[in-house]
């Protein structure tokens, strides 16, 4: 299907991240872990205590990062149903708008399902209208109008006291982009979603020959706004000798949904080695990797042992070079990961290491058993 860029709608112009929404079995662990080791502080909570009736959520916030983890308190949540069919998962990706009603009705106008209709929820500190669309698999957006809120993210959480710190502090940034895995060849129809219901343009585009290895492939094309603020790569299987990351995630995860979150930092070096500090676990590169480093993207700031040593990854493009390095699995389930990411100029997604990647991610599944 095309991908043409569409004339946006004045609603989605100003679209930006508001926060992932994780539906997890236990929300308080769920929140501990993303504080302890990525270095988040919980600072809010919302549950039976506060009004909120059926489910536990804690707000997790790190300089423009918000994430909320939440579980269900009964089994008939739907959060509930979620996690039995999908292990720990995101739920929503969340945007936010100047007017979430205008963004939700454009939206569905243009061939979104609505999964809920705006609302105004309230409280003493002001009011926040929000909307929620359905996108691929059970994932979904909630459009969020908080302009006009000055409490603690939404009615129904209250502020705790400051959590201690992590160990070792990471500096996360913000979020640079979320991929989600479709299945076979629907990489285009929900590419088209995106042109059609939010005004995305093509940023770029992956085949089979861009991303494989002897064993495996898959397919990408890179959705964003006009802004480049929000972006959303979607990925679908290849055929390839063996299974892929792909399949292996639709498997797990019993259908599409978001496979990682990109993660953005101004020190790669030091976040890196933070977060290996406080027990993250990353995926390994192959030492050979780093002997035609230079050679292949130039000069760069950054010291290739010191690169070696934490297996961070580098690529360029015309406007300038950027790093990354890629978590493994957070849950037992082979499903969502992190990429953490700096960026010097680039709009590269790291097409230059995706074989270094994938030959990383197949060792990983065949420990697993799913190569």
């Amino acid at each position: 299907m095309a991908t043409e860029t569409t004339e946006r709608a004045s609603a989605l112009d100003l679209l930006d991240w508001d926060h992932l929404h994780f539906f997890v079995g236990n929300a308080k662990q769920a929140a501990h872990y993303y504080a302890t080791a990525f270095g988040f502080r919980i600072t809010a909570y919302a549950g039976p205590e506060t009004g909120v009736p059926g489910r536990a959520s804690y707000l997790l916030e790190q300089n423009d990062l918000r994430f909320v983890v939440t579980s269900a308190l009964r089994p008939d949540d739907p959060a509930a149903a979620h996690v039995a069919l999908h292990g720990d998962g995101i739920n929503d990706i969340a945007l936010r708008v100047p007017d979430a009603a205008a963004a939700h009705a454009e939206a569905v106008a243009a061939g979104a399902r609505s999964v809920s209709a705006p609302q105004r929820l309230s409280d003493a500190d002001g009011s926040v209208v929000v909307a929620t669309i359905a996108t691929y698999g059970d994932t979904v957006h909630t459009f969020v109008e908080r302009d006009g809120y000055a409490g603690t993210f939404l009615p129904g959480f209250v502020k705790v006291a400051t959590s201690q710190a992590a160990p070792h502090a990471p500096g996360l940034r913000a979020i640079d982009h979320c991929v989600g895995n479709v299945g076979w060849n629907e990489m285009d129809a929900w590419a088209d979603f995106y042109g059609k219901a939010f005004g995305f343009s093509q940023l770029v585009s992956f085949d089979d020959t861009d991303i494989s290895t002897e064993y495996t492939a898959l397919r990408s094309k890179v959705m964003s706004d006009a802004r480049r603020r929000v972006k959303f790569p979607i990925n679908e299987p290849a055929e390839g000798l063996k299974k892929s990351q792909i399949e292996e995630y639709l498997d797990a995860y019993r259908g599409a949904g978001v496979q990682h979150v990109a993660i953005a930092t101004d020190d790669i070096v030091a976040a890196v080695r933070a977060l290996r500090a406080n027990g993250v676990q990353f995926l390994d590169t192959p030492g050979s990797y780093y002997d035609a480093l230079e050679a292949r993207v130039g000069h760069i700031d950054e010291e290739i042992e010191v690169l070696r040593e934490l297996s961070i990854l580098v690529d360029r493009d015309d406007l300038g070079y950027m790093l990354q390095i890629f978590t493994k699995p957070l849950q037992d389930r082979p499903t969502l990961f992190f990429e953490i990411i700096q960026r010097r100029g680039s709009l590269s997604f790291g097409k230059g290491n995706f074989k270094a990647l994938f030959v990383s991610i197949e060792e990983e599944q065949g420990r697993r058993g799913n190569l």
